[in-house]
């Protein structure tokens, strides 16, 4: 296989694997009744005029299942730390106790489990997507290379399918634990 084709089939396979990767975070943002750290991920803090992670100004840790603590390195942080948690809009209620922010996580309703699942297969629906960009790029590409006979490109997008369908197959195994996950009371 010529230098060309076996760089085209590696870049799609890094793009596919980013695509999963980012499947993977998502599926971690996606809660499914237990307290978790990772549910705090995305909030981001106004600290001092510049939009900071909450991991990067405060300490978040899980002490049960059903309850985070964030304890702010800087007092004076509470409120905008409270303040980030309502805007990042996650469905929690923080309880401001001076010293700590306390998370009650409610357990989730059959509607709301539901729902989850729904988002979680949006977001692997954008996975496929991902990969299957990938593949019609690489496909492109491949298309492109002037100096591949006929049958090498073939076969490179043989091998470009090859990869496409091991991919979405990953996805749907990450989407079906994440489902199983979800709906499990």
């Amino acid at each position: 296989m010529n230098e060309d084709i076996t760089f085209i089939i590696d870049t799609a396979q890094e793009a596919m694997d980013k695509a999963i990767k980012h499947l993977e975070k998502e599926f971690t943002n996606i809660r499914a009744g237990k307290a978790s750290p990772s549910m705090l991920g995305s909030v981001m803090v106004d600290y001092y005029g510049s939009q900071t992670p909450l991991a990067q100004v405060a300490n978040v840790n899980t002490p049960d299942g059903r309850t985070i603590t964030v304890q702010p390195w800087e007092k004076g942080m509470l409120h905008e730390i409270e303040k980030a948690i309502m805007i990042a809009n996650l469905g929690f209620n923080p309880m401001n106790n001076g010293d700590t922010i306390i998370i009650n996580v409610p357990a989730l309703t059959e509607e709301r489990r539901r729902e989850l699942a729904k988002q979680a297969k949006a977001e692997a629906e954008d996975a496929k997507i991902g990969v299957r960009n990938a593949r019609k790029e690489a496909n492109g590409d491949i298309k492109k290379t002037e100096d591949a006979s006929e049958d090498l490109q073939k076969n490179a997008e043989a091998d470009i399918q090859t990869l496409t369908d091991k991919y979405v197959k990953r996805i749907e195994e990450l989407l079906a634990g994440k489902e199983t996950e979800i709906m499990t009371v």
